[in-house]
């Protein structure tokens, strides 16, 4: 960074600037650490046994370094090909229509916030409202430190229980909606697309409206042929932009595809993943009798459904990622 023609290329730039922020979200922690643990050895060498006010004080510091190596052990975890990459985020309404539709838009705004509250970067390319009300599908670029590697964990069908909003007579309603994640691939990935495999439709954008945005052909749809991956984007005015988004999001996918072909393990959970509806979820949010929230697969649960709403999902990532370290270690 420090060259002379370090900005003459601007890709590059942004590539290798992103590259430190990845560094130095993996080397600053440790640093923390560090210092802490000096500090704290000091302290407690210089603390007489009988003062009661400093060893109060050594107790919360003892605590806070023990919450800090707790997040340093979810950092080894992230060691995969692709964790450390940004990543692509779709959400899609499954059983339940309009109830559905409103779970998907639920959903959607919870991975925003826990993007925000990590002063992550986030782009919506693709927003499809729902009939009456809530979302059908949403596709969002998360854009930060190991976002992917985090956000892995959310991958498949989730699952809300409630009293209907919608419902007059106020009955329970089970609503599904998927999620899957993909690591954005760079820019100079070997990935051929040759346009002979493609299907590119255009239609008119349902966004929020504005100058020729919903009076034109603007939004791209584009279906690759051999895979059957369709991606679409309607975020930007015109349609060269849309379609530079949609490639870019498919580059990603297909990128996606053949790392996992190369994993078999990954390959056939991807070929057979499941339906959105009953007794395929990964993960349950109970608003009614109770409030809970539980991971399928962690087993790890919290009472507290409206913080994980709100986009408080790190204890879930982190059950995650040691249930999949030890899912590979058998």
């Amino acid at each position: 960074m420090a060259q002379g023609d370090f900005w003459s290329d601007q890709e590059r730039a942004n590539r290798t600037i992103q590259a430190l922020k990845g560094l130095k979200a993996q080397r600053t922690p440790i640093d923390q650490f560090q210092q802490g643990l000096h500090d704290l050895v000091e302290l407690l060498q210089l603390t007489d046994s009988d003062d009661r006010a400093s060893l109060d004080h050594l107790a919360k510091d003892t605590a806070s370094l023990e919450e800090l190596l707790g997040r340093l052990e979810v950092q080894r975890l992230l060691g995969g090909e692709v964790d450390a990459k940004h990543a692509i985020l779709s959400v899609h309404s499954g059983a339940g229509g309009t109830e559905s539709c409103d779970w998907t838009q639920m959903l959607f705004r919870m991975y925003r916030r826990w993007a925000e509250e990590r002063g992550f970067g986030t782009e919506v390319i693709d927003l499809t409202p729902g009939e009456e009300a809530g979302v059908k599908s949403a596709t969002l670029i998360v854009k930060g430190p190991y976002a992917y590697g985090y956000l892995q964990s959310e991958e498949g069908v989730h699952r809300l229980v409630r009293i209907s909003p919608f419902d007059a007579n106020k009955r329970r309603h089970t609503s599904f909606a998927s999620v899957d994640v993909v690591p954005e691939s760079d820019e100079d990935a070997p990935i051929e697309i040759k346009e002979s495999d493609l299907r590119i439709d255009v239609y008119r954008s349902s966004g929020k409206g504005g100058q020729s945005v919903n009076t034109t052909d603007s939004a791209v749809r584009i279906t690759h042929l051999l895979t059957g991956i369709v991606v679409q984007c309607q975020d930007e005015r015109s349609q060269m932009q849309n379609k530079a988004k949609a490639m870019h999001v498919l580059k990603a996918r297909l990128a996606d595809l053949e790392r996992r072909k190369r994993e078999e393990a990954a390959a056939k959970d991807y070929q057979s993943k499941q339906k959105i509806e009953w007794g395929s979820q990964i993960r349950s949010y109970v608003l009614h009798p109770y409030n809970m929230v539980k991971d399928h697969r962690t087993e790890h649960e919290t009472g507290n459904s409206q913080a994980v709403l709100d986009g408080k999902l790190d204890p879930f990532m982190a059950a995650y990622l040691k249930w999949k370290t030890g899912q590979s270690n058998k």
